[in-house]
This record gives C-alpha cells, structure tokens and sequence, in this order.
C-alpha cells in the first residue's frame, strides 16, 4: 500500500488543501484515479468547501517543486481525514481507555476497538450536526463514516 500525497482544486485551479491518501490493499496503486477519488472523498467529509461547491473540485497527484514531498501549506488541519492521523487518533484514544482501566493487560486489541468505535461515532454525530441534523437520517451518517474509514485495522505498536 503506498501513500501519495493528492492536491484538490477549487474552480479556479487553485490549491485549497493537499491530502496523503493511502488506497486499501486490492487498489490499483498505479491508477491515479483512485487515490484522486479518494482525496476528492476527503475533501467532501472534511467540508472544505459548502455542498454546493463539491462537484467544482477537483483533485491530481502532488507533484514536489524539488525537496522534500510536503503538501502545500493551507489553514486546514494536516491531519484531515488521513488514515495516518485516523490511526494516531484511536491509538492515543485506546491508551486513555486503558488507563482509565487501571492498565489491565492483554486488552490491547480490545481497547483499539472501543477506541475507533468512539471515534468513529463521534466523527458521524459531528456530520450530522453539520448537515442540520435531519431527523431520521442519523444512521446514514454512520455508514458513510464507516465505508470512508474502512481501511483502518487493529495495529499493535
């Protein structure tokens, strides 16, 4: 699985943020087209710009001016729905979990599952917030937060 690091565009072909986007394992990692959906995906969970401006976005691969593979600086959150920033997430989530249990060993696995549950949920609550809260519809938001966060696992580290 390789990460590749994806501009999005606003309509004027203007960097608005740079995602690093890491596709699944059964992915075609030579085809841009997925990692540029799924930067595309990410720019439409992150909200970075209203509903109405989502279908004027567009995405490519980041090509480096020389140096160092960075994205290019901009006033969203670095750690905007990656999955490296997921991962830190729940892992910094589940060691509070297991402190708050007094440290109880061998829990591991356990705890990252509570730890993402949470956060996944916490995520969902939020876009629904953001949405106006339509009744009736809170279960949509927890799908599509789970099918866009799917590829995290359990990581003993």
């Amino acid at each position: 699985m390789a990460e590749r690091l994806v501009d999005v565009l606003d309509s004027r072909g203007a960097v608005i943020h740079t995602y690093p986007v890491l596709l699944g394992q059964s992915a075609d990692e030579s085809n841009d087209l997925g990692y540029e959906t799924k930067a595309l995906e990410a720019a439409a969970h992150g909200r970075l710009v209203p509903d109405a401006q989502l279908a004027s976005l567009s995405a490519r691969i980041h090509i480096s001016r020389g140096g160092q593979m960075a994205p290019y600086g901009d006033s969203v959150a670095s750690s905007s729905e990656t999955l490296s920033a997921l991962e830190q997430a729940v892992r910094e989530r589940a060691y509070f979990l297991w402190e708050q249990d007094a440290r109880l060993s061998g829990n591991a696995e356990e705890y990252w599952h509570r730890a993402l549950e949470q956060h996944l949920r916490e995520r969902a609550y939020v876009l629904w917030e953001q949405e106006g809260r339509p009744a009736g519809r809170a279960d949509e938001f927890w799908h599509r937060i789970r099918n866009f966060e799917a590829p995290i696992t359990f990581i003993v580290g």
